[in-house]
C-alpha cells in the first residue's frame, strides 16, 4: 500500500477484505476480548511470540485497520490509537519519561497541552521549559542533562505559527532526543512531519481526521527512525520489569517505542479507543483529502475578506501574504494552510465576546476540524486557566477570536460575520 497515493491510502490502507469476510466497509469489532485456540496459543500471544488479539484495551481488529491506515498516511512504521488526543500525548510521554526527566516544548500550544506540561506532569516529577519556537536554537539552549524530549505543534493552536520542522529536528538529533510533534491542525494531508525529521507524531483524531464532530480519538505514530540505544533511554536497552525481562530495543529494533506504547502504555494507563469510535473516525478519514482542501480554500478566502474589512483590527492566517509565517507556510504547507483563522476586531475584548455570542452559522463550542464552521473566544474559554503572560506566550490575546472554518458556501460564512459586525457597530439597528 505504501506505493499508492494519499487519497487511495485514506480509503484502503490496512483493510484486507479477504480477512473480514469480504466486507467493503470496515467492520466494527465490538468485543472486549478474543477466544484463544488453546493454552499454548494464549501463552504465545502474551509472550509476543506470535501476533493476534488479546483484549481490546491492547488491540482490536477495527482499531488495527485505523492504525495501519494512519501509519501509511503519515509515513510511519506503526501507530497506536487512543481514546482522545490528550490520551495519545499523555501516554506517549509517560511511556518515555520518568520522574526527574525534562521536556523542552514550544510555547505555542493548545491550552490543555500547556496545562498538562506546566501543571500536571510536574506533580509526577517531569518538568518542561517552554521556548519561542521561531528560533530552533532555543530548544537546545533550554536543554539540560536530563532533557529527554523536544515537543511542538506543527501549526500552533491558536497562534498558527508555522515551525521550521527540519531545523528543530536537526537540533533534536544533535542532542539525541526524540522530536515529538502534534500534527492535528494540518492533518497528514497537508503536512507529513516525519518527512522533515520528526520521530513521533501525535494526533487528536477528533478534529480534521474524523471531521464530523461525533467521536473522540487520538493517535501515536512512530517514524521508526530514532535510536533508542543511544544511552539516554535505559528503559529500552535494559530488561523490563513490567514485561518479564523483555529488552525492547534488542527484541523489537526500530519498533521498540510503538510496541512499548501498546503493551505497557495501553495496558497500564488504559486510554484505549472504542471500536465504534474507530469506525466513525475511519468514515471521516476516507474523505479527508477532499474536506481539508475545502477547509483551506474557505479559510484563505475568509482571511482575505477579514483583512480587507474596516471593522477588523488584525487577521492571522499563514496563507495570507501579509503573514510573517507565509514563507514557511508555502514551504511546509504548499497544498493549503488548514481551516483555522484568528482575528481581532477594533472593539477589542468585549467585541470579541459579542462576535462569539451572535454568529448563526459559526457554532460557539470548543472544537476544531468539523465540517461545520465553529467559533470560540480562547481567552475566556480554552486558555482561561493560563495567566495573562502565559496566554500571550501561546499566542492568545484578549481580543483573539478563533474560527474553525467549515465547508459551507463561503458567501454564507461572510454574510454571517458581516451581520454580526454591523450589529456590534450599530446595535440599535439590529
Amino acid at each position: 500500500m505504501s506505493t499508492q497515493k494519499f487519497a487511495t491510502n485514506a480509503l484502503h490502507a490496512g483493510h484486507d477484505v479477504t480477512k473480514t469476510g469480504g466486507t467493503r466497509a470496515v467492520p466494527i469489532y465490538q468485543t472486549t476480548s478474543y477466544v484463544f485456540n488453546n493454552a499454548e496459543h494464549a501463552a504465545n500471544l502474551f509472550g509476543l511470540a506470535e501476533p493476534g488479539f488479546i483484549y481490546t484495551r491492547l488491540n482490536n481488529p477495527t482499531n488495527d485497520i485505523l492504525e495501519q491506515r494512519l501509519a501509511a498516511l503519515e509515513g510511519g512504521i506503526a501507530a497506536v490509537v487512543t481514546a482522545s488526543g490528550t490520551a495519545a500525548l499523555t501516554t506517549a510521554l509517560l511511556v518515555l519519561l520518568k520522574s526527574g526527566d525534562h521536556i523542552v516544548a514550544s510555547n505555542s500550544l493548545y491550552g490543555g497541552t500547556y496545562n498538562l506540561l506546566n501543571v500536571t506532569l510536574p506533580r509526577l516529577g517531569i518538568t518542561t521549559t517552554f521556548v519561542d519556537p521561531s528560533n530552533p536554537d532555543n530548544f537546545t539552549k533550554a536543554s539540560k542533562e536530563n532533557t529527554r524530549v523536544f515537543f511542538a505543534e506543527t501549526l500552533g493552536n491558536p497562534k498558527l505559527d508555522v515551525l521550521d520542522l527540519k531545523a528543530i529536528s536537526a537540533e533534536a538529533k544533535a542532542f539525541k532526543v526524540p522530536f515529538i510533534v502534534d500534527n492535528t491542525v494540518p492533518s497528514p494531508y497537508l503536512l507529513n512531519p516525519i518527512a522533515y525529521g520528526a520521530d513521533i507524531v501525535i494526533h487528536s483524531l477528533t478534529k480534521y481526521i474524523s471531521g464530523n464532530g461525533t467521536s473522540l480519538g487520538g493517535a501515536i505514530i512512530d517514524a521508526g527512525n530514532f535510536d533508542w540505544s543511544n544511552g539516554k533511554f535505559p528503559e529500552f536497552t535494559e530488561p523490563s520489569a513490567g514485561y518479564h525481562g523483555l529488552v525492547y530495543h534488542e527484541a523489537l529494533g526500530n519498533a521498540a517505542f510503538i510496541a512499548k506504547v501498546r503493551i505497557e502504555g495501553l495496558r497500564d494507563f488504559g486510554g484505549a479507543l472504542s471500536p465504534f469510535n474507530a469506525f466513525q473516525i475511519i468514515q471521516g478519514l476516507e474523505t479527508l483529502p477532499i474536506r481539508i482542501q475545502k477547509h483551506s480554500e474557505n479559510a484563505l478566502a475568509l482571511a482575505e475578506w477579514l483583512e480587507a474589512h474596516e471593522d477588523v483590527e488584525w487577521v492571522n492566517y499563514p496563507g495570507l501574504k501579509s503573514s510573517k509565517y507565509y514563507e514557511l507556510g508555502q514551504q511546509y504547507l504548499p497544498k493549503g494552510q488548514s481551516g483555522i483563522v484568528t482575528f481581532g476586531l477594533k472593539g477589542g475584548y468585549e467585541s470579541a465576546k459579542k462576535v462569539a455570542d451572535q454568529t448563526k452559522l459559526f457554532s460557539l463550542l470548543a472544537n476544531i476540524g468539523d465540517t461545520k464552521s465553529l467559533i470560540i473566544h480562547p481567552a475566556s474559554t480554552t486558555h482561561q486557566q493560563l495567566s495573562d503572560e502565559q496566554q500571550l506566550a501561546t499566542g492568545v490575546s484578549k481580543d483573539l477570536i478563533r474560527l474553525s472554518v467549515g465547508i459551507e458556501d463561503i458567501e454564507d460564512l461572510k454574510a454571517d460575520l458581516k451581520a454580526v459586525f454591523a450589529n456590534i457597530k450599530n446595535p440599535q439597528l439590529a
